[in-house]
């Protein structure tokens, strides 16, 4: 196996932030002379020395990447079956890392399929003897290939890659919904999805859209010998941001509530050592024109200083600058940090911001985790930007009658409480012969009429933290609400009084109560609400009934007896 070693040369990949439009990585990809890496592999297998052939394949691409001299995260791939076998055998790969000084921390070992090959305990193990010594990792193929989603909850990754089966299908309503799911596990496990292959616009579109943030494939970068550490992605994005692309897409993004974190405009941090001189920083900058400063930290990884790069170059590149600061220590033409922790909001760091004067208020800060080391840093630049594309996303999701969010955002927040296993109610309440009224006393008191039920939703859903209300259009609305809030939200909406231009006017409400497992989507929900919405209005009065998926049983909680559908 040797032998056949010796012809394998190494492309490398950059992945994106999708919110910067900056590199924050690169794979390194095995390319051999004859054939793939896979038939490669399976001649090891066959020999019996798969797992020297797959570790000896991972220790090439890190000592062909210290050729490139790059300080980026490296993403490196070993099978399941590897990392499951005896430990001893990925020792060379510590060699190679100690040989190259790239250290653990600065690896991403990218777990490969089949994982059901790999004895489930014996891979748990594996992955957390890596972690461990300090190795972040990362789970391969998810979504098309092998990998259960309960060794996703197991492990908790740090990288999520979803297969580019996926992400070619992404148009298809089945495979979009199963990225959102994917999403919403690896909030719950804290792990970063990452897009492999993405080749055309609207699927990056279709991404962006869903909140997945890191990406790569050829429409952003192809592999290429030389890793384009310094590329951005800006162009491309640019693009994506108008609006008749963004209508393209399926569904606005699954947001946090609080709004993105700052971990979302996470560049990977230039770090260099306390102690480094100032001929060591300008050497950084000059090979690395995009870097925008340097992070000092210590022994253990904590920032002490930053490095802002127009100041630094502006002080040692006067006519007596370089003799001046050349070999002393660089801190001297450094600031003290401004740190922010990784579970920050983006507006948080904004307020940071504000209150710093006014020469350091396009200084990066740096983010750091519960042990305060640094995990990377971010441009006050790509938080404005970010924040102002998610004010207008909100904006243009408003109903502009109402202000209220439109069938998009109950959509996901529906589609959240399934995935979550809640049980919850969803109600489409509606103004009985609206068209009646609008015929009767204008159009213009029916808006009245309108926005007067919107605000009485609204006032009415601050009481209760888990009811959202949307405004679907004309006189149609959805709300979203726990079970133990539905009955006194829905009745107090119900017992005020509404009326156009002196006319008194009634409402019609069904509700569907979702047991966890009962509905599958809010499609489903749209579905079984049709008919209780139909029951409901032919009821008198203010009207308002409750059903069960699965059942054919109505609960009539509101409204008299046999009156025609208005």
């Amino acid at each position: 196996m040797p032998a056949l070693l010796d012809d394998v040369r190494f492309a490398f990949q950059p992945l994106f932030n999708l919110n910067t439009g900056g590199v924050v990585a690169v794979e390194a990809l095995a390319r051999p002379h004859d054939g793939s890496v896979q038939d490669l592999l399976r001649m090891a297998f066959r020999a019996g020395y798969l797992a020297n052939t797959d570790v000896a394949l991972a220790c090439r691409a890190v000592r062909h990447a210290a050729d490139h001299d790059f300080t980026l995260p490296l993403h490196v791939n070993l099978l399941a079956m590897t990392i499951a076998d005896k430990p001893e055998h990925l020792a060379p790969l510590y060699a190679a890392l100690r040989d190259t000084g790239r250290a653990p921390s600065n690896l991403v070992v990218e777990v490969g399929t089949p994982y059901t090959r790999a004895p489930r305990p014996r891979l748990v193990k594996g992955l957390e003897r890596l972690r461990a010594d300090g190795f972040r990792i990362g789970l391969d193929g998810v979504g098309e290939g092998d990998s259960p989603l309960s060794l996703l909850a197991e492990v908790r990754p740090d990288v999520v890659k979803l297969d580019r089966e996926v992400v070619q299908a992404i148009a298809d309503p089945a495979r979009f919904a199963l990225v959102q799911g994917l999403q919403h596990l690896c909030e719950a496990t804290e792990s970063l999805v990452v897009a492999e292959g993405v080749e055309t616009e609207e699927q990056l579109a279709a991404l962006r859209k869903l909140g997945v943030r890191l990406a790569q494939g050829n429409l952003l970068a192809e592999a290429q010998r030389r890793p384009k550490v310094n590329a951005t992605i800006s162009a491309v994005l640019s693009e994506l941001n108008d609006p008749e692309a963004v209508a393209k897409t399926m569904t606005q993004p699954l947001r946090r509530k609080s709004g993105p974190k700052v971990t979302d405009f996470l560049h990977p941090a230039t770090t260099l050592p306390e102690s480094a001189t100032s001929e060591e920083v300008r050497d950084v900058l000059a090979t690395q024109p995009t870097v925008s400063g340097v992070v000092l930290v210590d022994d253990e990884g904590r920032p002490c200083w930053t490095v802002d790069r127009n100041r630094f170059l502006l002080a040692v590149t006067g006519p007596f600058g370089h003799a001046l600061h050349a070999k002393r220590e660089a801190a001297r033409l450094a600031d003290k940090p401004r740190v922010i922790g990784a579970e920050s909001s983006a507006l948080e760091m904004l307020d940071i911001v504000a209150n710093t004067g006014r020469e350091r208020t396009n200084d990066d800060l740096v983010v750091v985790d519960d042990e305060d080391k640094c995990l990377g840093v971010v441009r006050v630049a790509d938080v404005v930007r970010g924040i102002a594309e998610m004010k207008v996303e909100q904006a243009a999701a408003l109903n502009p009658l109402t202000r209220l969010p439109g069938s998009e955002s109950i959509a996901r927040e529906v589609d959240r409480r399934i995935l979550a296993g809640d049980i919850f109610a969803v109600g489409w309440l509606d103004v009985d012969s609206f068209k009646r009224v609008n015929d009767s006393v204008g159009f213009a008191a029916g808006d009245d009429l309108i926005r007067a039920l919107g605000r009485t939703l609204s006032e009415g859903a601050a009481a209760y933290p888990g009811v959202q209300v949307g405004h679907v259009g004309g006189d149609d609305f959805l709300v979203v609400a726990g079970l133990n809030e539905v009955v006194p939200y829905a009745a107090g909406v119900l017992d005020h009084p509404f009326e156009a231009e002196g006319h008194a006017v009634t409402l019609s409400l069904a509700t569907l109560v979702c047991a966890a497992g009962t509905v599958g989507s809010y499609r489903e929900v749209s579905r079984l609400l049709a008919p209780l919405k139909e029951h409901a209005k032919s009821l008198r009065g203010n009207s308002w009934v409750l059903g069960r998926p699965g059942s054919d049983h109505v609960d009539v909680l509101r409204g008299g007896p046999h009156l025609a559908a208005g």
